[in-house]
């Protein structure tokens, strides 16, 4: 099974995607700080990250890094308020494979989950 971790300090948020990925049938994992994030990405080795960049603690920059240090493989998609060039460019070299901006739309977002559970199976 697919273990996504969903790394955001607003519980709206991670309350209407916790729902939506276990829709589809993946386990998740909730973190509220990057800090959080960085204990579960140990312990739990999950194999997606959906991932805040302005959090307290650790930002999702430096969480993104450490997890690419940890796993290349694990997919990382930065969701993030931050949209312009600079910060975006700035996530894709922290490592992302995705940066995707909010105000988002959910069904893309799950979409894009599904294709990046797809790219770690193949």
């Amino acid at each position: 099974m697919i273990k996504v971790l969903i790394v955001d300090d607003e519980p709206n948020i991670i309350m209407s995607l916790e729902f939506l990925i276990k829709k589809i049938g993946y386990e998740v994992y909730i973190a509220r700080d990057g800090s959080e994030a960085m204990t579960i990405v140990e312990s739990e080795k999950p194999e997606i990250v959906i991932l805040d960049i302005m959090m307290p603690f650790v930002d999702g920059y430096e969480v993104c890094e450490y997890i690419k240090r940890k796993n290349r493989r694990t997919k990382v998609i930065f969701l993030s308020a931050k949209d312009k060039e600079a910060d975006i460019q700035k996530g894709y070299d922290a490592g992302a494979d995705l940066y995707i901006t909010k105000p988002f739309s959910t069904k893309h977002l799950v979409n894009k989950v599904k294709e990046l559970a797809i790219e770690l199976i193949e």
